[in-house]
């Protein structure tokens, strides 16, 4: 896609463009800067070039073995459950567009196809099915390639893809990430011979966030955080989400959690805690949830880098127990050690920024005095 610029050019201009960056990458290795063709799609060229492909082969959209396909269907059932009511609104938000939606797995493989398709045209078919390899490798520069190469939202438009066979083609992607941050498939949105719409790269990657939240919160858990910087309105699309177990650990997190709150760098196999990622007594959370009600008004969060955040616990309507507020009996075992040295530390910086005032501190931690007083007449490590 063309850098912004004083003066919009017109497709005509802007198809003229693309062609002599192509021209230029192919006879001298590389595009101009001047010409405005972002660096992702010049990438993306040059990868197609060191696998010897030219423009000018062309193009077989081959499907996958059956039982390849019954492979990925299994794998990814949790994913099709959560974009499916996703995708019923995006198809109808671009009714009318000759656009259709295109969900595939983290190789570029066809998992769910919705909209309208006319498989009358064979441009719309060779694409249009599930089981169809939309990889990189397999058919070239698209935005299913693109994106999930360079794990970004991406708009690409006619000549803008490597093989000419493909130049019919506009598409918008978007990366898919699972709730531990991996990416797990992408989101399309292809037309054939249509107008240039880069808006779509927006909408599409809107409606990525949705699946991922709606993947994220298929889990079991005991416990649903909702974050956002102080200020904002919890409860809607732009909410972090994280989700922790009865005992305090991470279950997972959507991509604005993992930004508002990134995590440590871990062993493989082990799991974050929300003592880890929060500077208060996790079993805080748990109580909140008890007494919140509409009308609630949000957490306060720290943050161990000295940032706050605001928030909303939310328990599942299934219900599970709520630990109790600084319970010794709540801690998980493995864990009750620096636990309780962690809420004694938090205590006593509680005390302090009250100036020894301990009602002041018990009510700012929403616990009594009799609480203050016990945890901090504990030695450590008992």
């Amino acid at each position: 896609m063309l850098s912004a610029a004083a003066v919009t050019p017109s497709p005509d201009e802007r198809q003229a463009l693309i062609a002599r960056a192509r021209t230029a990458l192919f006879s001298q290795g590389q595009v101009p800067a001047a010409l405005g063709i972002e660096p992702w799609i010049v990438r993306s060229w040059q990868r197609c070039m060191a696998q010897g492909q030219t423009p000018r082969q062309r193009v077989a959209f081959d499907l996958v073995s059956a039982a390849t396909l019954r492979g990925v269907a299994e794998q990814h059932r949790h994913l099709l459950q959560a974009a499916r009511p996703v995708l019923g609104h995006l198809t109808r938000a671009i009714a009318g567009m000759h656009y259709f939606a295109v969900l595939t797995d983290a190789r570029g493989v066809v998992v769910d196809v919705q909209g309208a398709l006319d498989h009358r045209d064979a441009r719309v078919h060779a694409i249009g099915r599930v089981g169809i390899d939309l990889s990189e490798a397999a058919v070239g520069t698209t935005a299913i390639g693109a994106a999930l190469a360079e794990l970004q939202p991406v708009w690409l438009h006619r000549g803008e893809h490597f093989f000419d066979d493909n130049t019919h083609y506009s598409c918008a992607g978007a990366p898919l990430f699972d709730p531990e941050g991996s990416c797990t498939g992408m989101l399309d949105l292809t037309g054939v011979d249509v107008p240039e719409r880069p808006e779509l790269r927006h909408l599409v990657d809107r409606s990525a966030r949705a699946i991922e939240d709606a993947l994220l919160l298929q889990r079991p858990h005991a416990l649903l955080l909702r974050l956002n910087w102080p200020g904002s309105t919890l409860g809607g699309e732009g909410d972090g989400l994280v989700l922790l177990d009865a005992d305090g650990y991470l279950l997972g997190s959507n991509r604005t959690a993992r930004q508002l709150v990134p995590q440590p760098l871990r062993a493989p196999g082990s799991r974050a805690h929300a003592s880890e990622l929060l500077a208060l007594p996790w079993p805080l959370l748990f109580d909140a949830a008890q007494r919140q009600h509409a009308g609630s008004a949000p957490l306060d969060l720290p943050l161990w880098s000295g940032l706050r955040l605001q928030g909303m616990a939310l328990a599942p309507r299934q219900g599970h127990a709520p630990r109790s507020l600084l319970s010794t009996s709540a801690a998980p075992a493995v864990a009750a050690a620096p636990l309780r040295e962690a809420e004694t530390a938090l205590i006593r910086q509680a005390v302090q920024e009250a100036r020894g005032n301990v009602a002041e501190a018990a009510r700012a931690l929403g616990i009594s005095r009799a609480t203050v007083y016990r945890k901090l007449g504990t030695p450590k490590g008992h």
